[in-house]
Formats: structure tokens, C-alpha cells, sequence
């Protein structure tokens, strides 16, 4: 029917992947049961791999091989899956930098993850790079250094939120 489709796959049981990248899903969200054969078949395709570690954490199960996706090619989205049920957290810089210490991800594969290949998980090719042509949508920490963004593990607060080139938040100036 035209429809994006995007596929909850490979949670609790290996098929869903197959599926996803079968049908040229966008994206193949959880993935804590993929193993080799299906992290093949994503780094074979162009679905989009997205862990949620909110859900793996909320649940008790295993995080999404990160560090094996990325090893076979596949492009890896990093997400919240934040409802309340089984990932009731919602934060992204938390649950990204357990899941990047917990798979040894860098700091560029990290916000790699959350930002153009999170943005083309959701099919939205406009935003995620901060290039001519594209949304201007980012946050600006205050720090000194790039690497405590994710060394400090979510505790670390964006200064200010820009969408679409314009400033919608400033710390100290909340209306």
C-alpha cells in the first residue's frame, strides 16, 4: 500500500530480520536475540539496525550486538524504545553510553547512531549531519571536551536545542 515498514524483530526469537530486510524494511528495531546469520543479512541490506538498550535494560535481556553489526557493515541506530511498559528511562545519552560501554562503540560510532543513521531509520534524509541543505536540528553541551558528552553518561545536560535553525531551548531560559 506505500507504506515505510519497519519491523520489530528479533526481541525474544530470531525471523524478524529475515523478514525486514525480505520486504526492504527501513528499519529492524530490538534485535537482543540476532545472531550471526541475521546480522549478516542486515549488513547485507539496507534496513537499518536499531538497538534499543531501554528495552534490554528495562527487561533484563540482552543488549543488540552493536559491536557486531558494525564489524559486518550493517548501519546501527541507537533509540529508547521509551514506553511504559518495558522502557520506562527515556534517556537516549544514558541508554546509548551503557549500551556503547557494554559493546565497546566509540564516541563517532555512538552519535553516528543517534543522529543521520537514527534520522534515516525513520526514513527522514533531510536532518542528522550538519551540512548545506540539511535541517539544522542539534543540541550544544557545554564542555570542553566532545568525549564527555558520552563520558558522562547522560548526566551531561544539552545547553541549548536548535530545530530547523532556530534556538527552542536555552538552559536558564525556560518560559
Amino acid at each position: 500500500m506505500g507504506f515505510d515498514i519497519t519491523v520489530h524483530a528479533d526481541q525474544f526469537s530470531t525471523s524478524g530480520s529475515k523478514v525486514a530486510v525480505q520486504y526492504n524494511a527501513i528499519s529492524a528495531d530490538h534485535l537482543e536475540a540476532s545472531h550471526e546469520t541475521e546480522i549478516k543479512l542486515l549488513a547485507d541490506s539496507n534496513t537499518v539496525a536499531v538497538a534499543l538498550p531501554g528495552a534490554s535494560i528495562g527487561i533484563g535481556c540482552a543488549f543488540t550486538p552493536a559491536r557486531k553489526l558494525l564489524d559486518q557493515g550493517a548501519s546501527l541506530a541507537i533509540a529508547t524504545d521509551w514506553n511504559p511498559g518495558s522502557a520506562p528511562m527515556g534517556q537516549l545519552m544514558t541508554q546509548a553510553t551503557i549500551l556503547a560501554t557494554t559493546e565497546k562503540l566509540s564516541n563517532a560510532e555512538v552519535f553516528a547512531a543517534i543522529t543521520f543513521r537514527a534520522a534515516l531509520a525513520l526514513n527522514l534524509t533531510d536532518r542528522g549531519r550538519l551540512q548545506p541543505g540539511e535541517l539544522a536540528d542539534f543540541a550544544i553541551y557545554k564542555t570542553n571536551n566532545y568525549q564527555n558528552i558520552t563520558y558522562m553518561q547522560g548526566t551531561l545536560k544539552p545547553d541549548q536545542v536548535w530545530k530547523k535553525g532556530i534556538n527552542i531551548y536555552t538552559k536558564g531560559k525556560e518560559s
